[in-house]
């Protein structure tokens, strides 16, 4: 058997899970997560979520509150907010440039922001607009990441930018 073939149906076995883009592909929780920490690369990733999937801990984990897992945990999407911004990049300059919008507030419910934050967070996003938009031909990417480190500035908007 050619390597090509080996490869093509050694990532077939894999879990779909192991597919997810991110910026930590296995999540937080399991043996394969534990064991394979701090660790970066295309084979740690593949070798953590064989791990979690083949023996099955990783479920375990969640539905028993083990291995590193919790049971209050929220499945997080953040493509979903880089896939908004970028979408939505000028209406979004504009509604961050002025403190409200649509497109802002669109932003704030789907990163989650609670009631009680939002007036925080467009305030912030405003103050921060030049930052945040620090060019006319800003990317998505620095957006999003201008964007976490704002946040992740405030005191009280902290715990938001890890859901960017």
């Amino acid at each position: 058997m050619n390597k090509k073939l080996m490869v093509v149906a050694l990532l077939a076995a894999l879990p779909a899970s192991a597919m997810a883009a991110g910026e930590n592909n296995i999540g937080n929780c399991g043996w394969g997560a534990k064991l394979f920490d701090g660790q970066r690369g295309i084979a740690p990733q593949v070798l953590a979520v064989t791990t979690n999937g083949t023996s099955g801990n990783q479920t375990f984990g969640i539905t028993s509150g083990t291995s590193g897992c919790t049971q209050d945990g929220m499945v997080k999407s953040n493509w979903k907010t880089a896939m908004f911004i970028d979408g939505n990049k000028e209406k979004l300059a504009h509604d961050m440039s002025t403190g409200n919008g649509e497109a802002l507030e669109s932003l704030a419910m789907l990163m989650g922001i609670q009631d009680q934050h939002k007036t925080a967070f467009y305030r912030v996003t405003k103050e921060n607009f030049a930052r945040i938009f620090a060019s006319n031909n800003v990317t998505t990417d620095q957006v999003v990441a201008s964007l976490k480190q704002v946040l992740a500035a405030d005191s009280e908007l902290a715990a938001y930018s890890k859901s960017i």
